[in-house]
């Protein structure tokens, strides 16, 4: 009987010891991955902490080495000059209608495509669907001369007469691609709209055909809402990718500081050309307007985020982007 006590006394022992390392272990991962998880953050973060406090530095603490992230002298002076000679809600205003739009045709020509490549099979649709894959390796560099005379000289395909229509400096070059599904990362949209209706189940396809809906009908009410995950994360991202948009917006627009892309891109040198208190301020001074101006431009963006955080990355998981 002594000896029996002995052991299941000496198992308990074992088994109260065996659950404090583990209660242990697990405190210990869970304190190495905050440790990870705040690093990453922190490289994630850090050049956006370093622009914000810097646009709201006053000038003089640039010439003190003592000022690190925190600046001594708070001022939203920069903040001030980036608005009025940004001409910011004009701006705002037009970049925020030109983003809507492509966003919007892009994620209607997308989807459409997708789910042609998704759920019929017909001659050559493998290749079509490599050469979509494609576009997204072209850099746009190779394509700009064959865009801009297109637009330059459009004519439709020789139905308008030479030299055809300048539709340069407008929103149609936007809005042709886009609804034509050559648009700003449209290979990608198809691509990420092709593999969701892929895996979608046959039996709703069927289900329909049974009860007498036609394609379109199938398509719109029983399909598409279905989608709403790959909707949501194309329109995201067709939102943000053509919002810090420079390029085609150069090639396009041209001139002009109409959008806030353009009006970002040489405000603070235009500052110090053209003002009279410029004069006041040092060179160095460029960089804390250019840093403002880059906060008033990112802020729509942190607030569109801050809005969609739990759509979007409900929708990352849905659609499988995750792995």
């Amino acid at each position: 009987m002594a000896v029996a006590y002995k052991y299941k006394t000496r198992q308990a022992r074992n088994l109260k010891h065996a659950k404090r390392l583990h209660k242990l272990g697990k405190v210990g991962w869970s304190f190495v991955r905050t440790v990870i998880l705040a690093g990453l953050c922190f490289m994630i973060l850090y050049p956006l902490i370093v622009k914000f406090t810097s646009s709201i530095m006053h000038v003089d603490d640039m010439f003190d080495s003592s000022v690190r992230f925190m600046p001594k002298n708070f001022t939203m002076e920069q903040y001030r000059i980036a608005w009025e000679w940004m001409n910011y809600p004009r701006t705002f205003l037009n970049s925020l209608g030109l983003t809507l739009t492509v966003s919007i045709l892009q994620l209607a020509s997308s989807t459409l495509v997708g789910y042609g490549f998704g759920r019929y099979n017909f001659r050559g649709k493998n290749l079509c669907f490599a050469l979509v894959l494609l576009t997204l390796v072209v850099p746009p560099e190779m394509i700009m001369i064959p865009l801009f005379l297109n637009f330059r000289f459009f004519n439709l395909f020789g139905l308008i007469k030479e030299p055809g229509i300048n539709l340069l400096g407008s929103y149609w070059p936007f809005i042709l691609t886009s609804m034509t599904a050559m648009g700003l990362k449209n290979g990608l949209f198809i691509y990420i709209m092709t593999n969701f209706f892929k895996g979608m189940p046959d039996s709703l396809e069927e289900a329909a055909m049974i009860d007498g809906a036609s394609s379109f009908r199938t398509f719109f009410q029983i399909m598409l809402p279905g989608a709403k995950p790959a909707l949501t994360i194309v329109f995201l991202f067709s939102f943000v990718w053509q919002w810090n948009d420079l390029f085609y917006t150069n090639l396009f627009i041209r001139t002009g500081d109409g959008f806030l892309s353009l009006a970002l891109q040489n405000f603070a040198n235009y500052f110090v050309s053209n003002s009279p208190v410029s004069s006041n301020y040092p060179w160095q001074y460029t960089s804390l307007l250019n840093n403002a101006g880059m906060m008033l431009f990112m802020a729509p963006l942190l607030i569109l985020f801050l809005i969609m955080q739990r759509h979007f990355v409900e929708s990352i998981e849905r659609t499988g982007l995750v792995g």
